[in-house]
């Protein structure tokens, strides 16, 4: 197994300059994220994209406000159709239930479909040091666990790699032939895959959303990793936050088209694999336990930090695509499991270690495209406002940044102050500006972080206030001279 040479422990700011500088990085992400963001756009324009969002909202909203009730109406449902759930308070509470479910079933191989809750967790480290060997069947995240990675995106977690790059991977670990034909890469992928789906002692998944209503767990994908990692192994287990809920079947394929249409820009996945219970007399397949593990890591505090609207997320991925920094930078300089702009809402909010995890609300130009291109219309720009306050009223707010807000708020309370601050800008950056020839090309200080990579327009000679008292003073003239 290779190493990954991604240094998560890096401090935020070496991150992001790394990911900066990486101009394959950069070549990876704009191949993708703009092809996924328009596909998003014609799909959802394909239907009543706007009535869509707001009856996703809107069953979302009823999920989390009665939570405790839902939860509970799952787990008899589950118990009820033979099943078993367990409640996980912290991320080593759900490695925990999942080795010893493996113990008591002698497991010896585990295959994994794409769950994030599992990264989040680190569910994989944590059976591989028990003694299991852990296989990802999920194409991209099999790339990735090749390649010794955290995936960088919830959707798509190998987008960070060109597919020059992938197949050198295969080259080395696989001994694949030299080839860029993406049939034959996938071929080769299948053919080492579908070996250990079937000497695979327990599957694990994690849970695009379970119907509270019949206790079905169900999982959305795009190829048949998941319905064979849920139905091939003797146990299968499910990890899934206890916000993927929906109350109804209806709700589930109302939730299934939204998160469709705005994770891959298809009407609906290949793949909808629905579980709920364990085999059947009769059955032809279907494992012969079927466990659910609840996890919360937190996700109760961010309830009580009315940082709730974040679980209404479908885990589509519309709003990394959709973002400026993350088209920049690419999902691992976030150092979290989540990333983009609900990654920088959620990672400070449950119990995940990530390195200076208070940068991340402000790796985010809140031009607000992440909150038009959510499929549950959640606020983002919003709540990464008041994550930054949180920052401040902790007092870990820079000093620069402290000393500047404060001089603001002392200019503003006075008009007079206001207006000496304007006349002093406008005088200084265009002393700059001439000094530069045109747009200012150098600031001091900190404010060089703004002219490393553009200009700086001086501010106006004269005040808007200025210029509109010189307008009224000659319509006044006008006046006067039509009058006479």
């Amino acid at each position: 197994m290779a190493i990954s040479t991604i240094d998560l422990t890096l401090p935020y700011k070496t991150r992001v300059q790394d990911a900066l500088e990486n101009k394959h990085l950069r070549t990876a992400l704009d191949r993708s994220t703009g092809r996924m963001a328009g596909q998003r756009v014609a799909a959802m324009g394909a239907v009543d994209g706007q009535l869509l969002r707001n009856q996703v909202r809107q069953m979302k909203e009823h999920v989390i406000r009665n939570l405790p009730d839902l939860l509970e109406q799952l787990e008899h449902n589950i118990t009820a159709n033979g099943g078993h759930v367990h409640w996980a308070k912290e991320g080593v509470d759900v490695q925990r239930l999942v080795i010893e479910i493996a113990r008591q079933a002698n497991v010896q191989k585990v295959v994994k479909a794409k769950s994030m809750a599992t990264e989040e967790v680190h569910l994989n480290q944590a059976l591989q040091s028990a003694g299991m060997a852990v296989v990802e069947t999920d194409l991209g995240e099999y790339i990735i666990q090749l390649a010794g990675e955290p995936p960088s995106h919830i959707v798509a977690p190998v987008i960070h790699r060109r597919v020059e790059e992938i197949a050198e991977i295969f080259q080395r670990e696989l001994d694949m032939p030299p080839t860029l034909d993406p049939q034959v890469i996938c071929s080769v992928a299948r053919g080492v895959l579908r070996k250990e789906f079937l000497s695979a002692d327990m599957g694990i998944s994690g849970c695009n959303f379970a119907i509270t209503e019949t206790g079905t767990c169900c999982i959305v994908t795009n190829e048949g990793n998941g319905r064979m990692t849920s139905t091939l192994p003797r146990v299968y287990v499910v990890v899934m936050g206890i916000e993927k809920l929906v109350p109804t079947v209806e709700d589930a394929f109302l939730q299934y088209q939204a998160l469709c249409r705005s994770a891959t820009g298809q009407q609906c996945s290949v793949y909808l694999s629905m579980t709920s219970g364990p085999r059947r007399p009769g059955d032809t397949d279907g494992p012969e336990e079927f466990h659910v593990i609840l996890l919360d890591n937190g996700r109760v505090d961010m309830l009580a930090k009315d940082y709730g609207e974040a679980l209404c997320c479908l885990r589509c991925g519309a709003c990394l695509n959709v973002c400026p920094v993350y088209r920049e930078i690419g999902g691992h300089a976030y150092g979290s499991t989540y990333s983009g702009p609900i990654g920088a809402v959620i990672s400070p909010s449950i119990h995940l270690e990530v390195t200076d995890v208070d940068k991340l609300p402000y790796a985010s130009s809140l031009c607000g495209a992440c909150r038009d291109a959510c499929p549950a219309k959640i606020d983002l720009p919003r709540m990464l406002l008041e994550l930054r306050r949180d920052v401040v009223e902790e007092g870990d707010a820079p000093l620069f940044d402290r000393q500047g807000m404060q001089a603001f708020s002392f200019a503003m309370q006075s008009r007079s102050r206001y207006e000496t601050a304007g006349k002093l800008g406008s005088l200084g950056s265009n002393l700059f500006a001439g000094l530069s020839g045109g747009n200012i090309k150098f600031m001091p200080g900190p404010l060089a972080a703004w002219t490393a990579s553009r200009d700086f327009p001086p501010l106006a000679r004269r005040s808007f206030r200025e210029q509109w008292k010189e307008r009224a003073q000659r319509r006044k003239v006008v006046g006067s001279d039509n009058k006479a």
